[in-house]
């Protein structure tokens, strides 16, 4: 390429390069100029040769300044190798402030503290960072780690990552590079459906049903199209030709919008609007857009004919001419045309005038800072951190804060400098900019219509948590509860799980519509959506129960929802005809408009609570934005790139995305959008998407507004802004503050096929409310029991009479059915069946039923009863059509009407005006007339089907409106306001008075025994007729992963209690009490049989609890740990702990008590895997067996047959010898994966994993196996319980064997033995109450005891209550009490050595106090204060608080003192590391160690020998 001729000294020359060409070497300058690097434009540009390294931005982009070397800094500044100026004390400080990292060059090693990963370039990150899929160090060498190995069921991709072993070709892409596709076996048989079900497109089966009903089930709107008859969209809406809804505003828009691209058919020209741009293809697009130098509308034409700029906007710190050339800042009124045009000088730009006889000797030139003679010219500039002002002279601190993103989270402007910071929860990495969440590694979850998966965003990891799911859209998580929630739009359903996928259960299964958006309130437990079909916004507990209807009022289709319990707001996105984004109060109050322009289908919507902004996606728009949380400070992030941004969520410093059109999960800078990556693709459909962190729900540190008591509210407790509210379900008034009713007073009922609802007119939003009832296919007749609160309604599809309390509960079958009266004095259930043309009658239980009348019916339909004239009327539908009445003994039968009827089906009885009204949906008429067919008068009212009456009002349903009506009974005009009441009328019944003497159930019978009573399922009726067992017998408990179970021997199997991965169950019979080991939450806990009283009885020191053994006798509880590698005892609360085996233990698993003989059994998993033998005070330990033994699981001891029985999940068998190890033989095998094995009478049972089951067989052959209970997925330990088996002599039973702690069986007699680390004293039976020897030492979270008087140094927890991060600690032995620190919460506080008597003695004032030492003789505490770089003093509670020390401290840490001397140690970690002693006060301060030392750490004194001893990291 030719240039035009080179102009002046100021020349600057801006040229593109020639297509296709590539790397700088095309940009030639030519002779005396410098070719600046090409920018992003691929635009070059030259300036003058002397311009280079001249200090100044003369490239806009330094390239022209890097790698010069000037001599521009100060005496006080450090010279990087490119030229920068920093400050001297941030060399060799572990950041890269140079930007070329020349200030850490060179630097002696720092050592990295013993939780610390040490990288490469000299930076210190937290081990827990490494291997973590993040780049914590900057150079990545905290990431080059082993690949993971895949697991037997997984299977491995070419790049390494690992996937589930099934998603090999499965037809879908799983691995990032498509291996597990490749080289599938051709004959691979694509899935068939059945009669019942519709195939979508790509292959997948849905239910018939769901074929044209208007939903996109398929997911790619397959089951939608060709549909003859199809449900219309609204009319506000547009349909595709594929049966898609869209926006009717988008039709024509030049943006196809419907997946057949059908909007834009037949389209003249497309209208935008006023705020838009209309593309050359027709699109619309912002007119913001319009010339931003970006191809928004795809073909350019929105930055066609913009007015030209030859080169792209200055950068910050370059002048912009008139020309539009850019040019150094310091160019700038130095009386040299260096723009080419003057403008940089006067008369053009404002210059003050100069001085050219300046000097940098002479009061340093004038300037404020740094001076320069350039040309024989004084130049002013500045330090890093600050700018040069107009004046030329004086330098003004740069406000770096002001730049957003500049750090993460929080920034602290200072002169010359910044500092960021970061919110709880979250730690500054190593560059001091950005911040990092504590705690395990984000898991991002997404929602992929048929499943529900999880993926790593840093790495290739990629699992399934759920799958077989029909149609998954929106989801959320409850990291604390370990809960996941997910909506179904295909069942119409709210869903949870526990995070590994078990545990599924139904949350929400009635009255939703398309449930598109779903979200968790973490801290008071609530969950609230979204609904499109309802245009509403729900709340419910998060089990579903009090659900309400909080918002819906000028909803239109609320789509996506995002919570902030922690200020009390609720966001919501509705892409209705007026698409917004709104908040309000969680209690539904204070509701605001926030976003309401420039958007038209927001989709997903996520909060940053550390960043305190929120984001959402605009699918028609394609932009991602953000704004602050009352939508002020709205910004595009990206606005390219985005073909359909579906959900999106935010964790640290990266957005993740999902989009519909690349079936794909990316991520970007939340602050500037670029850094864009895709992180997974060729997904399903990939739709909600949340991070799974703890940071996203930081629930430690808020307050539950609720509290314990639920706010002291009867049912819902709402969070609203700073307080709560008290609230009621839909329909349900309250009755004060706090309290709603129990009940409805007035309501009306109604069937609408698929459910039955009712509409309260106790409030008077008169939302329509779900009745819970399962498995509603065709409800047709209706009829409601005032007495006794139950609601009656037929099914034609299950031809059934069914009914269950107003509240849902208790449901049941009663008969077969087609019309349904309700007898509400007697309490009888009358109903017309057109299948076998029969009216009967049964006690409203459904017993005693018989048939009153069969004879000449045809067709009977509805029924209504007159209990007070003792009358039934019902309609006949048959050929000839006819309405009857007769007694409701069935005497007296007559036709009271038998003309210009066709289908006879409302009929209602009006007591007022002693009137039958019926309603005909042949004739689409309502008529009524006397009770003998007399009188009778026809109300024009249109198609009419049921029908009921009210005081002076109709109401009907309308099949063909799908609607409620009412009207006026005497004038048949449309009224408006509804009322309505039940009628009751009571009588006395012989279950009313003590239950009619029954300790359970009293059941009505018929006359004369009136009553009798039952017994719920198990147990069973004594001899008096009365009274039930008080329990089961001989109950078989069994642990599962997510909940413990009891079975009676019938394998009738209840869950009565709710825990989180139970591993290990044991059971003490005399007290009932039921105890297990959770391995996850890492403790003990115990309750009763029915599941209450729940206790953590161990929650501290544990690790994997896979044994676990109650000493019913005894009262003592025994526990294996496989982390630990110990096996303990302790009382059956937890007191007095005590460890018993340690050594050569390598991974004990299951462990089996014989009380009578004092012998304790466990298997050990380990290398050598064995099971042994001791007394139950761990003493004459002895190896029964140790060859043939794999994976020795389940343990149990026969007593009656002296024997030891055992499973063994890698033999595959179940063996047994005697209880000496002898005589072994094989019981059963093969067995598949035995894992718990317990005994009852003669029987084995034991769980299995692999088939999911609980199997039995005879003790001692071996046979008659049988399936107790299947399909129990989760399954572990099993235990049976026999309470007619007499316990046996406890040997400790009297007076506790003689021992002041614990008495523990041998096999001659008992021995005594004190808590963990404890010695027994030469008397053999007491303990003292502590260690005479130990070390106290903290873990940040939790402060600890290793007694050194026995040998086992088992930690021991000392139980203090709220620890958050303890650094330093003392110990007075005169009070007993600890001193600590906690840097999280600044305070110092003190406690006892049992954890009591927790008090906070300095609670102010406090910054970072790293060290921590009390002066036991003069009752004084000193504490360093590194944040403060202080030393300071105060009395043991906390008064007379004094500064010691606060001058020439840089970073004093440890502290010791030696008060019989009346010295003063500590150490300190500035610039010069050093060691220094003071008298108490203060005074006489002398350094003793300055040389050797890197950051000195810990500090002690031996009182001995007068020496100290340090410690260095």
């Amino acid at each position: 390429m030719h240039l035009a001729a080179v102009v002046l000294w100021g020349a600057l020359i801006t040229f593109s390069r020639s297509p296709g060409v590539q790397g700088s070497a095309e940009c030639s300058c030519g002779k005396n100029h410098f070719t600046c690097a090409v920018s992003a434009f691929g635009e070059c540009t030259c300036i003058p040769a002397q311009w280079q390294c001249d200090g100044d931005n003369d490239c806009g982009d330094h390239s022209d300044e890097d790698g010069c070397m000037l001599p521009t800094c100060s005496p006080l500044d450090f010279h990087c190798d490119n030229g920068k100026c920093i400050r001297r004390s941030w060399v060799c400080d572990g950041d890269n402030d140079c930007e070329d990292d020349s200030d850490e060059q060179d630097c002696p090693p720092r050592e990295c503290e013993e939780d610390e990963f040490h990288c490469q370039n000299g930076y210190c990150i937290r081990s827990l960072w490494h291997c973590d899929g993040d780049n914590d160090c900057g150079d990545n060498s905290d990431e080059q780690c082993d690949m993971r190995k895949c697991s037997d069921k997984e299977f491995r991709c070419t790049d390494g990552s690992c996937i589930a072993e099934h998603w090999y070709c499965d037809g879908d892409t799983d691995c990032k590079d498509g291996s597990d596709e490749e080289n599938c076996p051709s004959d691979v048989m694509t899935a068939t459906c059945s009669v019942e079900e519709f195939q979508c497109a790509y292959g997948r089966c849905i239910l018939d049903i769901y074929h044209c009903d208007g939903d996109d089930d398929c997911g790619d709107w397959s089951d939608e199209s060709d549909c003859s008859s199809h449900q219309p969209c609204r009319s506000v809406e547009f349909m595709c030709s594929s049966g898609m809804c869209i926006n009717a505003g988008w039709r024509c828009d030049g943006e196809f919008d419907c997946d057949d691209q059908s909007d834009e058919k037949n389209c003249t020209t497309s209208m935008c609007t006023a705020d838009q741009f209309r593309c050359a293809t027709g699109r619309c697009v912002r007119l913001s857009w319009r010339c931003d130098g970006e191809d928004d509308c795809s073909d350019r034409s929105d930055e066609e004919g913009c007015e030209k700029t030859e080169s792209p906007p200055c950068a910050p710190d370059q002048f912009q001419c008139g020309n539009g050339r850019c040019i150094g800042q310091r160019k700038v009124c130095n009386e040299v045309n260096d723009c080419g045009d003057w403008t940089d000088e006067h008369p053009h730009h404002d210059c003050r005038p100069r001085s050219s006889e300046g000097n940098c000797n002479q009061n340093n030139g004038g300037c404020s800072q740094k001076c320069q003679m350039v040309r024989g010219l004084v130049q002013c500039t500045c330090h890093t951190g600050y700018r040069l002002m107009d004046d030329g002279k004086t330098c003004q601190d740069v406000d770096e804060c002001a730049e957003e993103g500049y750090c993460s989270q929080g920034c602290t402007n200072a002169e010359g400098g910044f500092q960021c910071w970061c919110v709880q929860g979250y730690e500054l990495r190593p560059d001091k900019r950005s911040c990092k969440a504590l705690g395990p590694e984000p898991v991002l979850l997404f929602a992929n219509r048929i499943d529900i998966r999880q993926v790593l965003p840093h790495r290739s990891e990629y699992t399934l948590l759920l799958n077989n799911l029909e149609n998954a859209i929106a989801l959320d998580f409850h990291h604390s509860r370990e809960l996941v929630f997910w909506s179904d739009v295909t069942l119409d359903r709210i869903m949870k799980a526990n995070l590994n996928g078990s545990n599924v259960e139904e949350v929400v299964s009635t009255g939703l519509e398309s449930p598109g958006g779903l979200a968790i309130d973490w801290i008071h437990d609530k969950l609230y959506w979204t609904d499109s079909g309802t245009s509403r916004i729900e709340v419910a507990n998060l089990d579903g129960t009090h659900r309400k209807v909080l918002l819906w009022q000028n909803m239109e289709k609320p789509r996506a929802i995002a919570l902030h319990p922690i200020e009390g707001k609720i966001y919501w996105t509705d892409w209705g005809n007026t698409p917004r984004i709104e908040y309000a109060n969680m209690d539904g109050s204070n509701r605001r408009v926030i976003a309401d322009t420039h958007l038209f289908w927001p989709n997903g919507l996520t909060i940053d609570y550390a960043g305190r902004r929120m984001y959402w996606v605009d699918a028609k728009h394609h932009v991602i934005e953000k704004a602050d949380l009352d939508g002020r400070n709205r910004k595009a992030v990206i606005s390219q790139g985005l073909p359909h941004p579906f959900a999106i969520t935010v964790f640290e410093d990266s957005l993740y995305w999902t989009d519909w059109h690349t079936k794909s999960i990316n991520s970007a800078n939340k602050f500037t959008g670029k850094n864009q990556e895709i992180i997974r693709n060729k997904l399903h459909f990939p739709m909600d998407i949340h991070t799974l962190h703890p940071q996203r729900q930081p629930a430690g540190r808020y307050t539950n507004r609720c509290g314990t008591n639920n706010g002291g509210c009867s049912h819902l407790c709402l969070p609203s802004n700073k307080t709560f509210t008290c609230a009621c379900p839909t329909g349900f008034k309250k009755v004060d503050h706090y309290n709603c009713a129990n009940g409805l007073d007035k309501f009306l009922l109604f069937a609408r096929r698929t459910d039955i609802r009712r509409i309260s007119f106790d409030t008077e939003d008169m939302s329509d409310d779900v009745i819970p009832l399962a498995d509603v296919r065709n409800a047709v007749a209706l009829d409601w029991d005032s007495k006794d609160g139950y609601i009656y309604w037929t099914d034609v599809t299950t031809d059934s009479i069914n009914r269950a309390l107003w509240n849902g509960s208790k449901q049941e079958v009663s008969n077969s059915p087609a019309g349904l009266a309700i007898d509400w004095v007697t309490s009888k259930l009358y109903w017309t069946d057109a299948g076998t043309d029969r009216i009967e009658v049964s006690n409203a239980d459904g017993s005693m039923r018989t048939v009153l009348i069969w004879e000449n019916l045809d067709r009977p339909r509805d029924i209504v009863i007159d209990p007070i004239g003792g009358f039934m009327y019902w309609t006949d539908w048959g050929a000839n059509p006819k309405i009857e009445r007769a007694g409701m003994d069935a005497s007296s039968r007559i036709v009271i009407i038998s003309s210009n009827l066709t289908w006879p089906n409302g009929l209602a009885i009006d007591y007022e005006t002693k009137r039958l009204y019926w309603a005909d949906a042949g004739m689409k008429t309502i008529e009524f007339g006397n009770f003998d067919g007399s009188d009778r008068q026809v109300k024009s009212l249109p198609h009419p089907f049921g029908l009921t009456v009210h005081k002076d009002k109709l109401y009907w349903t309308d099949w063909q409106s799908k609607s409620i009506q009412s009207a006026d009974k005497l004038t048949a005009k449309a009224v408006c306001g509804l009322n309505l009441a039940a009628i009751s009328k009571y009588i006395r019944n012989p279950c009313e008075v003590n239950n009619g003497g029954c300790s359970h159930l009293c059941l009505l019978a018929p006359a004369p025994k009136a009553s009798s009573c039952a017994c719920p399922t198990g147990i069973n009726l004594q001899t008096d007729g009365k009274t039930c067992t008080p329990g089961r017998k001989q109950p078989l408990f069994t642990s599962h992963k997510h909940g413990t179970r009891n079975i009676n021997l019938e394998g009738i199997l209840q869950l009565f209690l709710q825990c989180f991965s139970s591993l290990r169950v044991s059971v003490a019979p005399p007290s009932g009490k039921v105890y297990w080991s959770d391995s996850t939450l890492k403790k003990i806990s115990r309750s009763n049989i029915n599941g209450s009283a729940q206790e953590d009885i161990m929650s501290t020191g544990l690790m994997t609890t896979d044994g676990l053994a109650v000493d019913a006798v005894g009262r003592k509880i025994y526990w294996t740990d496989t982390g630990t590698n110990r096996i303990e005892v302790a009382n059956l609360d937890g007191s007095m702990r005590k460890v018993l085996v340690w050594r050569n233990l390598d991974s004990p698993r299951a462990i089996a008590l014989y009380h009578e003989m004092g012998y304790m059994y466990w298997t050990d998993w380990g290398e050598h895997a064995k099971l042994e033998r001791s007394a139950m005070d761990g003493s004459d330990r002895v190896v029964l067996i140790s060859n043939n033994l794999g994976w020795p699981n389940g343990l149990a001891i026969d007593m009656a047959g002296s024997q030891l029985l055992w499973a063994d999940a890698h033999t595959e068998r179940i063996e047994a010898s005697d209880l000496n190890g002898q005589n072994r033989r094989t019981l059963v095998t093969p067995v598949q994966h035995p894992y718990g094995l317990t005994l009852l009478g003669s029987y084995i049972y034991w769980t299995d994993w692999q088939s999911r089951s609980i199997q039995r067989a005879d003790k001692n052959t071996g046979t008659n196996t049988i399936t107790v209970r299947a399909n129990l997925p989760g399954l572990m330990d099993i235990q049976a319980v026999d309470r007619e088996r007499p316990l046996g002599f406890n040997k400790c039973g009297r007076r506790n064997g003689g021992c002041t702690h614990l008495c523990l069986p041998r096999p001659n007699g008992t021995s005594c033995a004190c808590p963990t680390g404890i010695l027994l004293k030469g008397d053999g039976r007491s303990c003292d109450d502590s260690p005479e020897t130990y070390l106290l030492f903290s873990n940040r979270v939790s402060v600890r005891r290793i007694s050194l008087d026995t040998s086992d140094h088992t930690d021991v927890h000392v139980p203090v209550p709220e620890l958050h991060n303890v650094i330093s600690l003392d110990y007075d032995s005169v009070d007993g009490k600890i001193y600590y620190t906690d840097v999280t919460l600044d305070v110092i506080r003190r406690v006892n050595l049992d954890g009591s008597d927790m008090e906070t003695v300095i609670s102010q004032g406090l910054k970072t106090t790293d060290g921590l030492a009390v002066d036991w003789v003069a009752r004084n505490m000193y504490w360093t204060d590194t944040g403060r770089n202080t030393i300071e003093v105060a009395r043991l509670d906390g008064t007379s608080r004094k500064v010691l020390v606060n001058n020439s401290l840089d970073e004093p840490r440890a502290i010791a003192v030696f008060p019989s001397k009346g010295f003063l140690f500590w150490t300190d970690w500035g610039h010069i590391a050093k060691i220094e002693r003071s008298h108490l006060d203060g005074s006489d301060r002398k350094v003793l160690i300055n040389t050797d030392l890197g950051w000195p750490n810990g500090l002690t004194l031996d009182y001995d020998t007068r020496r100290s001893e340090g410690e260095a990291c």
